[in-house]
């Protein structure tokens, strides 16, 4: 008997749940079932099966997606780590994400896996994966060997929780979702969908890319053109939404501003001239040179505000995630044309 057998093994015909239909060899040593008693319940014809080194089935047939994901998790546990906390049935987030960290350590579901559990349709479904991707610190020494495929990487991301299990945020799924992919049309899917569908922001998905190295892959690089205008379009058609929705006067869209006879001030995405008031999509890419990118829009800003026009900033994640606010700071600013002095007359050009 050593430090790790249960003083009174605890039996195994109460465990219903996937998360005890899978278990590693020591949560079973802790249930009294050593390690070749374990591996006698696999030989052929067993009641059992082992779905990666040290992780078990305790049942036949194949394994489901669910039961896969959590062996793949299972499988990056360290030996040392102590005793996980199981999450139970109707657990609080924020408890079931502590108790989903005690079970699987800082371990998540990422790439192709992780883009099925957030729901994409340019991905198989889990069960047609040959392959489940999971994210782990770059010091832990794993192989990739059967369905569970190790990605590395010297800083995590913060996980959600999805059907119980720790996920990768869309952005870095996607990112190691393609850094697998060589076709360049279902790289521009995966891009597109997550843009299109609400998922997250071009610049989030370029900023993962670019972590990741993938930007120097030529048909990486031609998707992500077509990603970072259909960012554009995406949060130029939330700001159309913002002037319905929220019943603020209608602008002229898309145009540049210039001084009659003089050089093009900018353009804008939304201008009120009888309110002087321009609003400005901020859609910078970690592409992009971002000190020469940000000098050129503050000048730009500067030089409007001199003639009078004020300039309002917003982002794509702000217009996707408080549009009620960034009306409020439109309006705000339309309001306040009266107190200001009247502005420059100036030459609106379509863009």
């Amino acid at each position: 008997m050593n430090s790790d057998t249960p003083l009174s093994p605890r039996p195994l015909h109460h465990l219903s749940d996937v998360r005890h239909r899978v278990m590693t060899a020591r949560q079973l040593r802790d249930h009294g079932v050593s390690g070749p008693a374990a591996g006698e319940r696999c030989r052929p014809g067993g009641p059992w099966q082992q779905l990666l080194p040290g992780v078990f089935l305790l049942r036949t047939g194949p394994a489901t997606s669910e039961e896969r994901l959590h062996a793949a998790l299972l499988y990056t546990v360290p030996r040392t780590q102590g005793r996980p906390v199981q999450p139970g049935p109707g657990t609080a987030t924020a408890a079931a994400r502590e108790a989903a960290a005690g079970l699987y350590g800082p371990a998540m579901i990422t790439g192709a896996a992780a883009l099925a559990l957030h729901r994409f349709t340019s991905v198989p479904p889990l069960l047609a994966l040959d392959h489940i991707d999971v994210l782990v610190p770059r010091t832990r020494r794993l192989r990739t060997t059967g369905f569970a495929r190790i990605v590395r990487a010297h800083s995590l991301p913060q996980p959600q929780l999805l059907t119980g299990v720790p996920v990768a945020p869309v952005a870095r799924a996607v990112a190691d979702a393609i850094g697998q992919l060589t076709d360049a049309s279902t790289v521009r899917r995966l891009l597109a969908e997550a843009v299109r569908g609400g998922h997250c922001e071009a610049a989030a998905v370029v900023q993962e890319l670019t972590r990741a190295r993938l930007l120097g892959r030529a048909h990486v690089v031609d998707a992500v053109d077509t990603l970072l205008a259909e960012g554009r379009a995406v949060a130029e058609g939330r700001l159309y939404d913002l002037v319905r929705d929220h019943q603020l006067p209608a602008p002229l869209w898309n145009v540049d501003l210039r001084l009659p006879g003089g050089p093009q001030l900018g353009r804008v995405d939304a201008f009120w001239p009888e309110y002087s008031v321009a609003v400005e999509i901020d859609a910078r890419t970690p592409r992009q040179d971002e000190e020469a990118v940000w000098s050129a829009q503050f000048r730009k800003r500067e030089h409007l505000e001199r003639l009078g026009v004020m300039v309002v900033h917003v982002t794509p994640k702000k217009l996707r995630e408080s549009p009620q606010q960034q009306a409020a700071v439109v309006r705000t600013a339309l309001m306040a044309s009266a107190d200001r002095d009247p502005a420059a007359y100036l030459v609106v050009l379509p863009r």
